[in-house]
């Protein structure tokens, strides 16, 4: 199939799936178009034991689509940038604290926790496995995913407060994990033997460091751009917008900057949410409907993309790998808590939390689409093992499910109890 006829099927199946979510199930969307997804990979797979060809042909179109590569280096951004951009500048700087320990510092004491945990506790289920690629494991699966989250939050009656914790945390802690899991594979590949603690912080810094100025400099010149056409063409200011994101997301790559922070920042500088009247008014609204539509055209596509991976990783089902994959959530729920109750505690003796922060924040951590696609790339670095690979996809996918799935559908009543 040419990237015409995949980008037409997924357009289809986005539509088809939205409309069947919306007069059926009537469930919020990235959980809805998932589960729809899920339903019909199981339905592919059970005709696939009759008719072997229809398994085949599916598993052949999935495969064909480069989820990680699409994810990562294209999506992504975009995704970062719309969900940035709708963000409540004072009110997220009101809470920069706790936003920026918990991504931070959470992300990394969970990145430990997870590797430390699966370290200790798989080879009781007959599987061992590195420490370094313990620690990889963490820290793919570490980082909440902004794209199920914001979508999340947006329909629930939160607190302004928990919500911009909620919702800052996700997009900056995105940011900070595929740093560290790059940082950890850059070990893996050279070795533990040739672990450099400046070399590696030094890496970590230019990437996050970087990520943070180049967004704050794209940001401010976008900005200024934009309050200088002053509505007076909206399609230029969308096409500025698109140029910012797209031309950034490249300079990024090529300069070794983490991408993804790059993009909050530039959102959040470009965002009218916060500001004062005449600021505000730089941005058109316009602007901001076009990148609503293509926040939530992206977003469908993408959680039918993870709903339709399990036509490839159903390959890896057996007993013994649903019940490490069963045994990685409740590591991951665990490791959640830990990095979420520690933080939160020792700040609260300097400010006030709203009631069940920690429940919320915990159970509301969802995973998504960033942990598959960081599992999926493992595939094209030959040094690693082919059976920790095919256990870290799994795992990875078991938890993503069980997050949207079940924490998502869930997480309602967490708020009325």
């Amino acid at each position: 199939m040419s990237i015409l006829d995949l980008i037409t099927l997924l357009i289809f199946l986005a539509a088809v799936f939205t409309l069947i979510n919306i007069t059926v199930l009537k469930l919020p969307s990235t959980i809805g178009l998932m589960a729809i997804a899920l339903m019909m990979s199981i339905v592919i797979l059970l005709l696939g034991l009759l008719f072997p060809a229809i398994t085949g042909g599916a598993e052949h179109i999935i495969e064909e689509f480069d989820f990680q590569e699409v994810l990562l280096n294209v999506m992504l951004n975009f995704l970062l940038f719309a969900g940035a951009l709708s963000m409540d500048l004072r009110k997220m700087l009101e809470e920069r604290v706790p936003i920026l320990i918990l991504a931070a510092f959470g992300t990394l004491m969970s990145t430990f926790l997870v590797g430390t945990l699966v370290y200790y506790i798989f080879p009781l289920l007959g599987l061992s496995l590195e420490y370094i690629y313990c620690l990889l494991f963490g820290a793919l699966i570490s980082p909440t995913d902004p794209i199920a989250v914001l979508a999340l939050v947006k329909k629930f009656n939160l607190s302004k407060n928990l919500e911009i914790k909620i919702a800052g945390e996700s997009l900056f802690n995105d940011g900070v994990g595929v740093v560290v899991f790059l940082t950890i594979l850059g070990v893996a590949r050279k070795g533990m033997d040739s672990f450099d603690m400046a070399e590696v912080g030094l890496l970590f810094g230019q990437e996050v460091i970087g990520g943070l100025l180049m967004g704050a400099v794209f940001g401010f010149l976008g900005f200024r751009l934009l309050d200088f056409i002053d509505n007076d063409h909206v399609e230029l200011e969308v096409l500025v917008t698109l140029t910012l994101v797209m031309v950034g997301g490249r300079i990024a790559e090529l300069l070794h900057v983490s991408a993804p922070l790059a993009m909050v920042i530039m959102g959040l500088f470009i965002g009218n949410e916060g500001r004062d009247e005449n600021l505000a008014n730089a941005t058109g609204e316009y602007v901001f409907k076009f990148w609503h539509l293509l926040d939530e055209a992206l977003n469908a596509i993408l959680f039918i993309l993870i709903g339709l991976e399990m036509l490839v990783i159903a390959k890896t089902f057996s007993p013994e790998m649903i019940l490490i994959g069963g045994t990685g959530i409740l590591i991951v729920l665990t490791a959640r808590l830990i990095g979420v109750s520690l933080p939160v505690g020792i700040m609260s003796f300097f400010r006030s939390f709203e009631p069940k922060t920690i429940q919320i924040l915990t159970w509301g951590g969802l995973r998504g689409g960033i942990s598959v696609a960081l599992a999926l790339s493992l595939t094209d670095f030959e040094f690693i093992p082919e059976e920790v690979k095919e256990t870290i996809l799994f795992t990875t996918y078991c938890c993503v499910v069980f997050s949207i799935l079940v924490q998502g559908l869930t997480i309602p009543k967490l708020l009325k109890s």
